[in-house]
């Protein structure tokens, strides 16, 4: 359930339905309507003189992103702040439209099968724009604090301005369906006779069954229990809390601290914040505090803080994929506290820009931009190069569904596999550009084991002279006390794996590798 909506000044019930007899419908104010054929007619909770004929802002915007991540591809996170800003709404409606639209998206596979069961054609024969509006709706049914007249009532006047008004009658009849029964309620119905697990968990918990399926293997990979899957599940559902980082010698928390946000509990100079658009902090515009997830912050800090297997010059530092830029930053400003210099590389020079800006606020001294393949760091030209090197891979991100709500709906089992090809390439140049005693972190943000142990399992059976840390020792290390432990030993050394429903965290993988000739 949502906190949203509560005392939002929605418009009062109305009197519904038909309540004459015989041929003649009239509702309570005594009109009739002229149907052109027979049937029950649904009325919405107001009546047609009283319907809302303009929509709600924090409404409207909702509806916008979602238009926006259906037609364009887009990504809510990226749209949503300059719609709310668009719509100018104030904190409390801005929660509401946050909510709206992330609950949308996150729930669009159990409410899809919801609204299939009330509505009488396929739902890919529906428009799209008003499927994205049955879809708002039903997530104000079914799992926010709304009163079921006013979602019905909103919906509906949603729908007469950016729709029409003749789908605003077919809204409002599959709505008052949806409304007949609680989330549990329809659940339990939609799950009854299926006995596969993962594909009941897929519908309950609304993931693609290939995603459900492939985390409970990375579950078991990675050393937990199975059984964990459904609380992995509905901790992806629940809204993240934004988490901030004050750049080490850089920034400063305390004007987080004085707008509500909460100390961080897992690693140094962190905090959570719930206070609204973040971009109203003075210090998260100039760059000096950032947003990042704390599960990023700390594979960070445990590369740069695991000490060198042999203690020789720690001077260069190169992240091999840095954009979008959080975990540059927070490596810049680490080196810079080293006494290092860090390379950031970016292939794509629109990303690179990105890097760019992500850095501004650390001495320009202390780093710089590389805008190429980060394959070509294998070349021999780089060879032994670096001292300690990030390669944060490009992954399928299965590990940050819940910060990105729209892409579990479009994500492929074949984008796994085509990535893992890259990673390894990728792992392999790292190794070449890694000084003999410098040290490798290979991160991805996927639990998946394809993505991660197999990766690692592979590059140990082709590489003699690479080995394996202790990398939960080194993310211990770099954690605030009583983190729950995150490490599976692997022969003498150990790889991490970060859980949202354990650490509160994205689903960070890492492991540490050094070359031993």
């Amino acid at each position: 359930m949502s906190e949203f909506g509560q005392g939002r000044s929605d418009r009062p019930r109305r009197n519904e339905g038909n309540r004459g007899g015989g041929q003649v419908r009239r509702d309570e104010a005594g009109r009739t309507r002229n149907r052109g054929g027979s049937g029950q007619r649904q009325f919405s909770a107001s009546a047609p003189s009283a319907r809302g004929r303009r929509a709600d802002p924090a409404r409207l915007t909702a509806f916008e992103v979602l238009r926006a991540v259906a037609e364009h591809d887009a990504y809510a996170n990226l749209v949503l702040p300059t719609r709310i800003r668009d719509h100018r709404l104030d904190r409390r409606d801005a929660g509401f439209a946050t909510e709206l639209t992330y609950g949308a998206l996150r729930g669009q596979g159990l409410y899809d099968a919801i609204l299939s069961r009330c509505v009488d054609r396929p739902l890919d024969q529906l428009d799209p724009a008003v499927l994205d509006a049955l879809r708002l709706g039903a997530h104000q049914l079914l799992a926010m604090r709304v009163p079921n007249h006013a979602a019905l009532d909103e919906t509906v006047s949603l729908a007469r301005m950016v729709i029409g008004a003749g789908a605003s009658g077919l809204i409002n009849a599959v709505l008052r369906k949806v409304s007949l029964k609680d989330l549990d309620t329809w659940s339990a119905e939609l799950v009854e006779g299926i006995t596969d697990e993962s594909a009941a968990a897929a519908l309950v918990h609304s993931h693609p069954e290939w995603i459900v399926r492939a985390l409970r293997q990375a579950l078991v990979a990675h050393g937990r229990e199975a059984s964990e899957i459904n609380d992995l599940l509905a901790a992806d559902n629940l809204a993240p809390v934004v988490n901030l980082v004050a750049l080490p010698g850089i920034g400063s928390l305390e004007e987080a601290l004085d707008n509500g946000a909460e100390v961080g509990t897992l690693v140094a100079d962190s905090a959570y914040y719930q206070g609204g658009d973040i971009a109203r902090l003075s210090s998260v515009r100039e760059g000096s505090t950032r947003v990042q997830d704390a599960g990023s912050q700390l594979v960070a800090r445990a590369l740069a803080q695991v000490p060198l297997p042999d203690a020789g010059e720690d001077a260069y530092w190169l992240d091999l994929c840095a954009g979008p830029g959080g975990k540059a930053a927070l490596l810049a400003a680490l080196a810079a506290e080293h006494g290092a210099r860090l390379t950031a590389n970016e292939p794509a020079e629109h990303r690179a820009e990105l890097v760019s800006k992500a850095l501004v606020a650390v001495d320009p001294d202390t780093w710089m931009i590389s805008v190429r393949d980060g394959r070509e760091y294998g070349e021999a030209e780089y060879a032994g190069g670096y001292d300690r090197v990030m390669v944060d891979a490009p992954c399928s991100g299965l590990g940050a569904l819940r910060r990105r709500p729209e892409s579990r709906w479009r994500k492929s089992p074949k984008d796994v596999a085509e990535l893992t090809i890259l990673q390894g390439e990728l792992l392999d140049a790292a190794l070449s550009a890694v000084r003999v005693g410098g040290v490798v972190a290979y991160v991805t943000c996927s639990p998946h084991p394809a993505e991660t142990v197999a990766v690692i399992d592979d590059v140990l059976s082709r590489h003699a002279n690479v080995k394996l840390l202790d990398t939960g020792a080194a993310l211990e290390a770099a954690a605030l006390p009583g983190m729950a432990s995150a490490s599976r030993k692997v022969g003498d050394g150990s790889t991490i794996q970060l859980w949202p429903h354990i650490h509160r965290t994205d689903a960070m993988f890492m492991a540490l590798l050094t070359r031993t000739a």
